[in-house]
């Protein structure tokens, strides 16, 4: 190497020794100038690391880039419908949300605010789950998100107005009717009537009037009773028949409950029946059936031994020959095809002739005997004759009710009968009713029995057959009524006011069904009432002791499908009182369905409703008021009247302040009397429980 290339060595060498830490220099440059991401982040943003790089990203709420800016996100601008459900608000909060329920609607989890991931929804609230919500005389039906108020049967807002809801406007339900129906000359009114707009009053004419013209008046809507047509005039039945070959014996009177007789003439004699007519309230005399006949040749027909007759001769021909024809004319109900026509004459001149006809078995008979009178008038008798087959058996009894037993004749033990039954049942009560059934029965018993599956309440023909013998036999049976279904009524229990009870008819299945009562008791004796118990009276009982009593009673053919009965509106209803509650008292009302036939009387009783803490109702408090603001203006206008007779006797007034003062005295105590008359009728107390 020459000393040139040495020199030239020396830098490069010396440049290799300084590149190592000029290399670590830079690179702390380079690690002083990039910054450190996480360090970065905004507030409302957290760093995380995504492929090995640090990235800043905005919290849940939050939108932005996660570095400069992370501003809040308005959950709720989509629509409460969509992010917080049915029903419901939606309200931003900074970074978040929640939801509430609309008013008339409640979370699900109890709470006032939610969100909606947790699975929380608003339902409605059942406002009429509180009591006396819509007022007295109202009821309350919910609706979605909210309710309605209806005032009760018979009542009415005063607005005129279907429906309201108290936080609305203020209103009231008032009663409605027409008052007392009007009278009717000789006639009066019949049964049970409402007071509420199209209800009806039926009138009927006294006894000895009649009318063929309208016999209602009804309530009309502007709760007025409309005229009755109805004009009851005095029966007149005119001219009695005649009757041929009579004589009458008459007053000549034509009203109600007349009375004309009738008497045969010389020569002819009646049947027997009634001989006189009256007039009767279709305004026509009677259809009697009395018959005058010429005097007959023989009398005193009978029939003896089955199948012989006997009779009398008039007694003007006794010992004359009478000739006297028959025929005969047989049949039988159990074998259509046969038919027997006989015709003979016998002549006689016995004062009680005698005949036995040639019969045949088992069958019936139309006999027809004929003679000639003296004045060649022909006058026939028919008498029918029954001839019975040979017995089977005998002896037939009915016992428990459902059961038969007979006696065989005598064929001996080990000989075996077959006897047929046809069973029918019906009951005059339920048309549309019929049971029926047919069997047979083999038995070598000597004294066979047999029970039928019978329902209750029934009339039902058994019929009897011996096929061997050609024998039948017919029983009727009854069959006692049972206790009626129990009531299908809807339980109500309310506190504070009077329910709204819905009736429904129940079914005539084990006997008909004959009345409805309800029956109020103290709450204390539910658990001890018996419902076969008839001790509870009408409300105005003179028994001192009533611990219930019977509010209504309806008969079965007057209730109507699911009709409504409000306790306490003070009518009646059959012969018992429908009176109000007493405030603060505690009632338990039964529904009883009594069943009553053939000298038998059943029933089922129901709870209806319980009653607790009956409150006072508006009217009720708005009287009471009244009759104590009434008594204060007495007692003011009574010093006043002491005062102004001290100051007359020491001062003198003006004429005019007298006549002002005694305007005002007048006024006041208007007022006071009105308000001690309201308070007296409002707080009426004709309750005895």
């Amino acid at each position: 190497m020459s000393p040139g290339g040495g020199r030239a060595l020396g830098p490069l060498l010396l440049l290799l020794l300084a590149l190592p830490q000029c290399v670590g220099r830079w690179r702390a440059v380079v690690n002083r100038s990039i910054p450190d991401v996480c360090a970065t982040c905004h507030i409302h943003a957290t760093c995380h690391q995504i492929e090995g790089k640090s990235v800043c990203i905005c919290n849940y709420g939050f939108v932005g880039n996660g570095r400069t800016h992370c501003q809040d996100k308005d959950e709720c601008q989509i629509g409460a419908s969509k992010i917080c459900g049915n029903h419901t608000l939606c309200h931003n909060t900074h970074g978040s949300f929640y939801c509430v329920c609309l008013d008339g609607y409640r979370a699900s989890n109890n709470n006032k605010t939610f969100i909606p991931n947790d699975g929380t929804n608003c339902t409605d609230i059942d406002e009429c789950e509180e009591s006396g919500l819509c007022g007295p005389n109202a009821s309350c039906m919910n609706t979605e998100g909210s309710y309605k108020c209806y005032c009760n049967d018979g009542y009415k807002l005063e607005n005129g107005e279907h429906s309201f809801h108290p936080d609305e406007n203020i209103v009231s339900c008032k009663e409605i009717g027409c008052g007392s129906p009007p009278e009717m000359k000789h006639g009066y009114i019949v049964g049970n009537y409402s007071l509420l707009p199209g209800s009806a009053v039926h009138y009927e004419c006294k006894e000895g009037f009649y009318s063929n013209e309208g016999k209602f008046s009804y309530c009309t809507a502007n709760e007025t009773w409309e005229p009755s047509t109805l004009s009851c005039k005095e029966i007149d039945c005119g001219k009695p028949l005649l009757i041929p070959h009579t004589e009458m014996t008459w007053d000549n009177s034509t009203t109600l409950w007349s009375r004309v007789y009738y008497q045969c003439k010389d020569g002819y004699y009646s049947n027997g029946d009634r001989n006189f007519s009256e007039c009767t309230t279709d305004q026509s005399w009677e259809n009697i059936t009395y018959i005058c006949k010429e005097e007959e040749l023989l009398s005193n027909l009978s029939i003896f031994n089955e199948t012989c007759v006997k009779w009398r001769r008039k007694t003007g021909r006794l010992g004359l020959q009478e000739t006297y024809t028959f025929h005969l004319l047989g049949q039988r109900w159990d074998e259509k095809t046969f038919s027997e026509d006989v015709i003979f004459n016998i002549t006689t001149s016995e004062d009680n002739p005698k005949v036995c006809l040639d019969l045949n078995p088992g069958s019936n008979y139309v006999v027809n005997i004929t003679a000639i009178s003296s004045r060649n008038t022909i006058v026939s008798v028919t008498v029918a004759v029954q001839t019975k087959v040979k017995e089977a058996f005998n002896n037939v009894l009915i016992f428990n009710d459902t059961c038969l037993k007979w006696q065989r004749t005598v064929r001996g033990t080990d000989v075996e009968d077959r006897y047929s039954f046809h069973v029918q049942g019906q009951r005059w009560y339920q048309k549309e009713f019929f049971h029926e059934m047919t069997f047979d029965l083999t038995t070598h018993k000597q004294a066979p029995e047999v029970c039928f599956d019978l329902q209750p309440g029934t009339n039902y023909s058994v019929n009897i057959s011996m096929v061997a013998l050609n024998f039948s036999l017919l029983v009727s049976m009854t069959t006692q009524i049972t206790d009626p279904p129990f009531p299908d009524i809807e339980f109500v229990a309310v506190k504070g006011s009077a329910p709204l009870l819905r009736l429904r008819k129940a079914e005539d299945q084990n006997g008909p069904i004959s009345l409805y009562q309800v029956i109020v008791l103290p709450l204390g004796l539910q658990s001890t009432f018996i419902c076969d118990s008839f001790a509870a009276a009408a409300f105005f009982s003179n028994t001192t002791d009533v611990k219930g009593y019977v509010a209504a009673e309806f008969q079965a053919k007057d209730v109507a499908d699911n009709m409504s009965i409000a306790l306490g509106d003070r009518h009646y209803y059959g012969k018992f009182y429908n009176a109000p509650l007493k405030l603060g008292e505690e009632y338990c009302v039964f529904l009883r369905i009594i069943s009553e036939w053939n000298k038998v009387r059943t029933q089922s009783c129901a709870v209806w409703a319980q009653i607790k803490n009956l409150s006072p109702t508006l009217q009720y408090m708005s009287a009471v008021g009244l009759g104590s603001v009434a008594a204060v203006c007495l007692i003011l206008f009574l010093s006043f009247s002491v005062a102004r007779a001290y100051l007359h006797s020491t001062v003198r007034f003006p004429p005019a302040a007298f006549a002002c003062e005694a305007v005002h005295l007048s006024a006041t105590m208007d007022v006071a009397q009105t308000g001690i008359t309201s308070s007296f009728l409002e707080t009426e107390n004709v309750s005895r429980l």
